[in-house]
């Protein structure tokens, strides 16, 4: 393990030099403290069209969790809101596209936890590390790369976010801190432990974030990543996204502690966030980051909930009703919760609302017809990208070195 995180720590790209972080060993409560702000969504201030808003409590582990109210403004709930809708647009038009079979292979769909990565992206910076597992897609797109670019890759096109190369499970974005989507499940946690390891390393005031479900929540290399983690005061958020299934299998029938997963650390704070509203999860992401460079790491659980099955191979319906995903839809989808609270907030009407969806409907319409007509790869890419490393090893063959004595 220690291996392991010793060689995500070099692999990285490098992170500018900023002041060293102190105070990690205090207890918890904390006192505020400054922390590096932010690129993308945390980088919209509050304006003068600004209020007050509660959000869904916050529950605390061996902490004392933020509370409400808090303050949005019209331009940030208008740009999680927009995001949101790009990500949910983006995955449907996912999901036509695979059934048309224009994306090949695995691929596994985000819509429903969108306020997940919008609320986290409000709350951190593209110096902050992200990892996470094969669900991806909107981890892409919310670390800066496009509609177009994500489509592209997934169907498999030279002009995706990877050349077309990774696919729909292994996107990246190196640039903006984004170490991508792992195919297997549970490797992201300890490589996040890892890019924590980088970070306090240098020196510099940021933290890394391995997202996995609560499928992933079973690993063992999970518990030995939180415990090496523990010993060296890594600024590491563990998030735990509990969607209710680990592909057919429910929390309730997988899980020996219920869904108090944020627990589950023990001798490290946890907090649990309502993971469909987009505010409640800001304000939590923000105090996990404190937490984690003040004290060491941290475990986030967050309740969202995915609307497809686990897969596209998964029609989602056998382990669970229509009726349960309606409900869902009807009473805690995070894109309508926003929605309701700009119109509430009359910074828009409902007309003005409809001709937003519509542009981001137009958006991802052009962004399937480039996918679509988008070429290949050319054959010689197979042979670019290939990572090696002189390294000596003992002759066993006569094509590797070895000779009879």
């Amino acid at each position: 393990m220690s291996r392991m995180l010793a060689r995500v720590s070099h692999a990285i790209a490098p992170l500018e030099r900023c002041r060293a972080v102190a105070g990690r060993g205090c207890a918890v409560p904390l006192t505020t403290r400054a922390v590096s702000t932010a690129s993308g969504l945390a980088e919209i201030a509050v304006d003068d069209k600004a209020a007050s808003f509660e959000f869904r409590t916050i529950l605390g582990y061996r902490c004392e969790p933020p509370k409400g109210p808090t303050t949005a403004s019209e331009a940030q709930l208008k740009a999680y809101f927009r995001l949101m809708l790009t990500m949910r647009r983006m995955e449907i038009a996912s999901d036509v596209l695979y059934k048309a079979q224009f994306i090949r292979g695995f691929c596994h769909l985000y819509d429903g936890q969108e306020a997940v990565q919008v609320g986290l992206e409000a709350a951190l910076n593209y110096e902050d590390c992200i990892i996470t597992s094969y669900r991806n897609h909107c981890q892409q797109l919310a670390r800066g790369s496009t509609v177009k670019e994500v489509l592209a890759e997934l169907t498999g096109r030279a002009a995706g976010c990877t050349q077309g190369k990774g696919g729909s499970m292994h996107m990246y974005k190196s640039e903006h801190r984004y170490y991508g989507g792992q195919g297997i499940v549970g490797a992201q946690t300890p490589l996040g432990a890892g890019l924590a390891f980088a970070l306090k390393y240098r020196g510099v005031p940021n933290v890394a974030v391995t997202m996995f479900g609560d499928g992933a929540a079973n690993q063992g290399q999970l518990a030995e990543a939180i415990n090496m983690a523990s010993l060296w005061k890594l600024p590491c958020i563990f998030l735990c996204e509990n969607n209710r299934y680990g592909m057919g299998t429910s929390t309730a029938r997988a899980s020996g502690s219920g869904d108090d997963f944020y627990q589950r650390g023990s001798f490290i704070p946890g907090i649990k966030i309502d993971g469909m509203d987009v505010l409640a999860v800001r304000e939590g992401m923000k105090f996990a980051k404190q937490v984690a460079l003040e004290h060491g790491p941290i475990y986030v659980e967050v309740d969202t909930y995915r609307y497809h099955g686990h897969s596209m191979s998964d029609p989602g319906v056998s382990y669970r009703s229509r009726t349960e995903i309606s409900d869902i839809r009807g009473s805690r989808d995070p894109i309508d919760r926003v929605k309701g609270s700009i119109i509430e907030q009359g910074w828009a009407t409902v007309e003005e609302m409809k001709a937003l969806e519509k542009e981001v409907k137009k958006e991802v319409d052009h962004a399937v017809q480039f996918a679509k007509s988008s070429p290949e790869p050319e054959p010689k890419e197979t042979f670019t990208h290939v990572f090696t490393e002189p390294i000596n090893i003992r002759g066993t063959n006569s094509f590797n070195g070895y000779t009879a004595s």
